[in-house]
C-alpha cells in the first residue's frame, strides 16, 4: 500500500480546542494537533503563553492528504471557524494569544490564503473589515497532552467553549447570504 503524500497546514484562530474538531472531522486529514506558534520562546507551556510574554498564539497543526482535500478547502473551513474581524482575540477569548492568523509554509499557500482572504473581503458577508493576518510559518510546538483531542475527552465543556461566544458574533458581525 502506498504511502498519501502529506502536507501541513497551522491556522490560529482562538482556543485551540474549538480549532481541532471542524478539520479533525474533515477525510484525508490524517492529524490536528493543538499547539503554540509565531512567538520567541522555545517549547513553551500553557501558563507561559497565557501570560502573554511569549510573543505566541494558539493555533492547530494539520497534518493533511491533498489529494483527497486540498490546502483551499482548508482555509474555507478555517474562515467558519473565526471571527475574521477581530484582531485582539475570538470570541470570549481576548488577547493577543487568540489572534487569528494563518501560518503559510509556502508561496503557493500564501497565494491560496490571499486570494481567499480577498474574496471574504469583497463578498460583504460582514460588518467589518477582515483582519486576519497571512504569516510564515514559524516553529510549532504541541501543546501538554491534556490539551490534545479536547473535544472527545471533554465534550459537554467543548461545547460549553465553543458556542460561548459564537451565537453573538454572529449577531453583531454575521449580514448573512
Amino acid at each position: 500500500m502506498a504511502t498519501p503524500t502529506t502536507a501541513t497546514a497551522i491556522f490560529a484562530g482562538g482556543c485551540f480546542w474549538c480549532m481541532v474538531h471542524p478539520f479533525d472531522q474533515q477525510p484525508g486529514i490524517i492529524s490536528v494537533i493543538a499547539g503554540y506558534t509565531g512567538g520567541h520562546t522555545e517549547n513553551p507551556t500553557y501558563e507561559e503563553v497565557c501570560s502573554h510574554t511569549t510573543g505566541h498564539t494558539e493555533a492547530v497543526e494539520i497534518t493533511f492528504d491533498p489529494t483527497v482535500i486540498s490546502y483551499a478547502e482548508l482555509v474555507e473551513i478555517y474562515w467558519q471557524q473565526t471571527d475574521p474581524t477581530d484582531a485582539f482575540g475570538q470570541f470570549q477569548d481576548r488577547g493577543d494569544s487568540y489572534r487569528p492568523v494563518i501560518f503559510v509554509n509556502s508561496a503557493e499557500q500564501r497565494q491560496i490564503a490571499q486570494a481567499s482572504k480577498d474574496r471574504l473581503a469583497a463578498s460583504g458577508k460582514f460588518n467589518k473589515p477582515i483582519v486576519t493576518t497571512i504569516e510564515d510559518a514559524k516553529p510549532f510546538y504541541p501543546a501538554e497532552d491534556y490539551h490534545q483531542d479536547f473535544y472527545k475527552k471533554n465534550p459537554l465543556r467543548y461545547m460549553i467553549e465553543e458556542m460561548g461566544g459564537r451565537e453573538q458574533f454572529i449577531k453583531e458581525n454575521w449580514k448573512g447570504e
